[in-house]
């Protein structure tokens, strides 16, 4: 008596499934990290150090105190002592070097800026022209406080029909996820704070290199200073 041996066919699996079972992977991939986004967002205030009221009055302060309503190394030298003396290099770490200035092109206004701070959540500048200039704001991941020292800015944001005017001692505040269009008069110097996430902000700042200017050496300065600095921050465990 013979007996009948029955194969067993094993199915092949679904030709659709591979592709499937990889949108599925890349929807959780990505659902994650926009829970990590938004619960890092969440929590970034923990990492600040500086204060905003506390550099409007520093600024106003340095205004008082300048030989004159022109002196803004003055006033940059003032700003300096005094955050240099408030915060311990232990827990924030500063840009001393007051010459190191560089050319920055930015939504089609041109200036120089001295980076006083720069780390993940923060950063501190000095920014102006003796000459002028005019542009967009930009649209930030970042509150920023723009202090004036020295001259005047004129702001205007869509659907204003009237100009925002800023002269020394006030701020132009203006928030994340908000533009305008601003203009700084000839001489116009500024103490400006930005605080979020500022790696994102940086394309906007670099864009005009590649877009028009082409100046490689600025932006390799730029790129030097701004990297030194949140990584000199980053040792002592200020993001």
């Amino acid at each position: 008596m013979t007996t009948k041996k029955t194969k067993t066919k094993t199915q092949a699996p679904s030709a659709a499934s591979g592709p499937s079972i990889k949108w599925v992977t890349r929807l959780v991939i990505v659902l994650l990290l926009a829970a990590i986004g938004r619960w890092l967002d969440a929590i970034k205030s923990r990492w600040y150090i500086f204060e905003p009221q506390f550099l409007h009055e520093l600024a106003q302060d340095a205004i008082a105190r300048a030989s004159s309503p022109n002196d803004t190394a003055g006033m940059i030298q003032h700003i300096l002592t005094n955050l240099t003396t408030t915060y311990p290099s232990t827990t924030i770490r500063l840009n001393v070097d007051s010459k190191e200035w560089v050319f920055n092109n930015a939504g089609g206004a041109m200036g120089a800026m001295y980076i006083i701070h720069a780390s993940i959540t923060e950063y501190l500048i000095i920014f102006g022209t003796p000459l002028g200039t005019e542009g967009h704001s930009g649209l930030h991941t970042a509150d920023d406080y723009f202090n004036i020292l020295v001259g005047e800015q004129w702001a205007f944001a869509p659907g204003s029909l009237e100009m925002e005017r800023y002269t020394p001692g006030t701020v132009h505040f203006l928030p994340r996820g908000t533009a305008k269009q601003y203009k700084m008069h000839k001489g116009c110097f500024a103490l400006e704070y930005a605080r979020g996430w500022i790696p994102l902000m940086l394309p906007f700042g670099l864009a005009d290199t590649f877009t028009s200017t082409l100046d490689i050496f600025t932006l390799y300065d730029t790129v030097r200073i701004t990297g030194r600095e949140m990584l000199r921050n980053l040792l002592i465990a200020k993001i």
